[in-house]
């Protein structure tokens, strides 16, 4: 299984990116879905999951703000982020769960500064 994240980028404060993610290869069709991110001197957090059930999670500090979702024809997970933060800063990693394996992405860095 591979992933594929795209759509990082330079953003000033309050403004919005939308992260892509696509899985190839052995995708099956029950898996979950998330991202997460890891910012300078920080360890790797959570930031959203999906599953194909439709349910969601997100972290405390992006609820309301970040948006997960998912294309299953596509195997394609989304993170639309709004409102951003300096804060939020961080190279954003999407990963796949399926029996009981992980499989992450590349990573892509998301910068929020004016």
């Amino acid at each position: 299984v591979q992933l594929q994240a795209s759509g990082g980028g330079l953003v000033q404060p309050g403004g919005s990116l939308r992260l892509s993610c696509a899985a190839s290869g052995s995708v099956f069709s029950f898996n979950d879905l998330g991202w997460y991110r890891q910012a300078p001197g920080k360890q790797r957090e959570l930031v959203a999951t999906s599953n194909n059930f439709g349910s969601t999670t997100y972290a405390d500090s992006v609820k309301g703000r970040f948006t997960i979702s998912r294309d299953n024809a596509k195997n394609t997970v989304y993170l639309q982020m709004n409102s951003l933060k300096p804060e939020d800063t961080a190279v954003y990693y999407c990963k796949l769960s399926q029996l009981r394996r992980d499989y992450w992405g590349q990573g892509t860095l998301v910068t929020v500064s004016s």
